[in-house]
């Protein structure tokens, strides 16, 4: 899941891009909902799920997700990776390999014959 959080580039920030979409910092959080649905479709993320945090920030806060981050949150609901700050501790590499193990956690048994001992939704 993408977790739209405050816009780390702006026009009106301190980082300010002038490549891509360029943005000023929503102030309510109708105005970061239109700008988080520009972006997801701008960048081709449209076939994540996505959700955007409220204009108080308080996700983005607790999870510290400014500017980027990488979390996965096991099928335990614990999390079981956390990426260092973006850009430059993002490692989507990482990332990749603690999804593998997670779902080796959960890898089917197979019997001598190839076929599932038990099958059921994840």
């Amino acid at each position: 899941m993408l977790v739209y959080i405050k816009e780390a580039h702006a026009i009106d920030s301190k980082s300010p891009m002038f490549r891509g979409p360029v943005v000023e910092d929503p102030v309510t959080t109708e105005e970061r909902f239109g700008v988080a649905s520009k972006c997801v479709v701008d960048l081709g993320l449209d076939m994540i799920p996505a959700v955007i945090d409220k204009i108080d920030n308080k996700v983005g806060e607790a999870w510290q997700g400014w500017p980027d981050r990488l979390y996965l949150v096991g099928t335990d609901g614990k999390l079981s990776y956390a990426g260092g700050k973006g850009p430059f501790g993002f490692n989507p590499d990482e990332l990749e390999a603690a999804i593998r193990k997670e779902l080796a956690k959960k890898a089917v048994p197979v019997e001598a014959s190839g076929t599932p001992k038990k099958v059921r939704k994840l």
